[in-house]
């Protein structure tokens, strides 16, 4: 990398490099990129999920990008792990600058930046062998081919920059005026449940940007439902949206969960209850509503609604509708 750079303002400019100055050029760059991005992923990565493991990792690069010692006696003289290095660096600021910048939508922008990192990584990495040119030749195809099946397996583990939960709610009634929910329930009777409850969700996302993302509804980690919902950024308390489900199986005790995930299966967020028998419980406990990414707003924005649609492949037995929120007068 050191190396093209320098060539390339050798040849434009007629200037030498120093190495040490591109070496430091390279580590700015490094850091400037993690700790712009960091902040994003630190709020949109569910942490009881497997995206604990990519946010971690991107702290962790973050601190070796900063420890002169690591950074230069152990990470840049290992070239195979320098690039990878460099490799999760540019994926990590494409995720969260293509959204920004062009309002690509989640699962495009997933994909773009998967390629544009394997791309510009995987060459350099093949260089670093101490092979025959055929070699490498066979070795930048299949690392390309290994690394851009990886990143497709892992997406869901892999937090979406750039939407994240304002403010999430299970009730059983919506106050239309307000574009909120009245209560909000941690515990609802079986009876609560068979009459109908609201999935109520406000997220945030980029100015310009349309997304499709989904309520995934779970009983006892079994996909029960799944509703699709039209979204559009712009609004920093969220967009306001919910689903409204009113057939459950006669047995629904238990354990319930909402995943909020994009079309590419990455989660947003998720929203908890439990459902038990109205003898264990002649009141349902009221508690505000919790978020798996960061405590909830109390703001609600007044942005109007894009129609949400339902997935063609869902049982229309199960009554599960999606409301959006109405526009303002």
């Amino acid at each position: 990398m050191e190396n093209l750079l320098r060539k390339g303002i050798s040849h434009w400019f007629g200037i030498t490099v120093p190495p040490v100055v591109l070496r430091y050029v390279n580590q700015l760059v490094h850091q400037e990129s993690l700790f712009f991005v960091i902040p994003f992923f630190f709020i949109t990565t569910a942490w009881n999920t497997g995206q604990v493991f990519f946010t971690s990792v991107l702290i962790a690069a973050a601190l070796v990008s900063i420890i002169d010692p690591i950074y230069y006696h152990w990470l840049a003289a290992r070239r195979w792990l320098y690039y990878c290095f460099h490799g999760i660096t540019l994926f990590a600021a494409l995720l969260t600058a293509l959204p920004l910048i062009f309002h690509l939508p989640t699962p495009q922008s997933y994909l773009w930046s998967l390629g544009i990192a394997v791309l510009l990584t995987g060459p350099g990495l093949v260089r670093s062998m101490s092979v025959v040119w055929w070699k490498r030749t066979i070795a930048v195809v299949s690392l390309m081919l290994c690394a851009g099946g990886f990143g497709i397996l892992v997406r869901p583990w892999i937090p979406p920059a750039s939407l994240w939960l304002t403010k999430v709610a299970i009730t059983d009634h919506i106050d239309d005026r307000n574009r909120a929910p009245k209560q909000q329930f941690k515990t609802i009777t079986s009876a609560q449940l068979h009459a109908g409850i609201y999935a109520y969700t406000a997220i945030h996302a980029p100015r310009g940007l349309r997304e499709r993302i989904y309520h995934q509804w779970i009983h006892k980690g079994k996909k029960f439902d799944k509703i699709a919902l039209n979204i559009s950024g712009g609004n920093d308390q969220g967009y306001q949206t919910w689903t409204h489900k009113t057939n459950f199986p006669a047995d629904a005790k238990g354990d319930w969960q909402i995943q909020v995930v994009t079309e590419a299966n990455q989660i947003i967020g998720i929203l908890r209850f439990q459902v038990v028998d109205a003898e264990a419980q002649t009141k349902p406990r009221v508690e505000s509503a919790s978020r798996e990414q960061r405590p909830s707003s109390s703001s609600i924005s007044k942005q109007t609604s894009a129609p949400a649609v339902a997935l063609p492949d869902v049982d229309s037995s199960q009554q599960a509708s999606s409301t959006p929120a109405p526009s303002p007068q």
